[in-house]
């Protein structure tokens, strides 16, 4: 699963961070509307750990269980038209810099990242677009402590990492919205890495660095973006639970999907929330 950033033209109020302008949060968008939705991500987009995958760069996949197309679904019978172009590229990072450090630590199967491979090809008359940026990038940084980086500090080795994905994030957002003027930015920040299932039985410094730098790219980096509305994940208590993830204790099932699935619709269609400041789900390891 790859962190969320939704672009949505017409979508709900949430967090403003900034003056209001083109891209700040508006209100729902018409009933019967064209909403056209290109969801930006790694794997979490084509659906994996669900019962139907997406291939990426596909217009559409009606009978997917990944998030996006559960909640083109949902909005569909809320009697919104909705095109959905599928960007998703499994493995994904938000960067070069994140794909080299992983490269450079043995993460051989990284297939690409968000900036180079997705950013320039999101369609100009998108009025959705989502990204989930950050949990491959987690990994690359657990990686990179795994095989010896950061010895000298690994506090800042990672503090480094989350100031690098907070530019990269910069790039990727200013990107989308120059490339699709018109699109409306919402964000699904990241859960606390720690928490997840797959890292149950890691040792307990790799779950410290996870928490630390899953955190911070929610609380610094995420939940800071302008003129953005944020859906919560981090302090979804519900995203900590072992039953909504597939075998692999790192994507979602058919059930973790629509739990993502239905914050995306209230963040298409309602006033949305402001994520919190603080919650336990910040803390769970000590």
């Amino acid at each position: 699963m790859t962190a969320i950033l939704l672009a949505f033209s017409l979508g709900a109020t949430g967090c403003n961070n900034g003056d209001d302008g083109p891209t700040a949060p508006s209100g729902p968008p018409p009933a019967g509307s064209t909403i056209r939705y290109t969801p930006v991500g790694a794997s979490d987009v084509t659906g994996v750990g669900s019962s139907v995958l997406c291939l990426p760069f596909v217009v559409d996949c009606p009978n997917g269980t990944g998030y996006a197309f559960v909640a083109a679904r949902q909005l569909r019978a809320q009697n919104y038209t909705v095109i959905v172009t599928n960007h998703g590229i499994p493995s994904a990072v938000i960067s070069r810099g994140f794909q080299d450090l992983g490269r450079q630590y043995g993460k051989t199967d990284i297939a690409g990242n968000f900036i180079e491979q997705q950013m320039p090809f999101v369609p100009a008359d998108s009025t959705l677009v989502t990204i989930f940026a950050g949990v491959n990038d987690v990994n690359v940084i657990s990686a990179a402590l795994a095989g010896g980086a950061g010895s000298g500090d690994r506090n800042a080795f990672i503090d480094q990492q989350v100031r690098n994905f907070g530019s990269d994030y910069t790039t990727l957002l200013s990107g989308i919205r120059s490339g699709a003027g018109s699109a409306r930015v919402i964000v699904l920040n990241l859960p606390n890495v720690a928490g997840m299932p797959f890292r149950a039985r890691s040792p307990l410094p790799e779950r410290q660095a996870a928490q630390r730098a899953s955190v911070r790219m929610t609380t610094t980096v995420i939940n800071s973006l302008p003129n953005v509305a944020v859906v919560d994940l981090m302090c979804d208590a519900r995203m900590y639970q072992p039953s909504i993830y597939s075998s692999d204790g790192l994507h979602p099932n058919d059930s973790g999907y629509a739990i993502i699935a239905d914050e995306i619709v209230k963040a298409v269609t309602l006033s949305y929330p402001a994520p919190k400041s603080s919650c336990a789900q910040m803390t769970l390891v000590p």
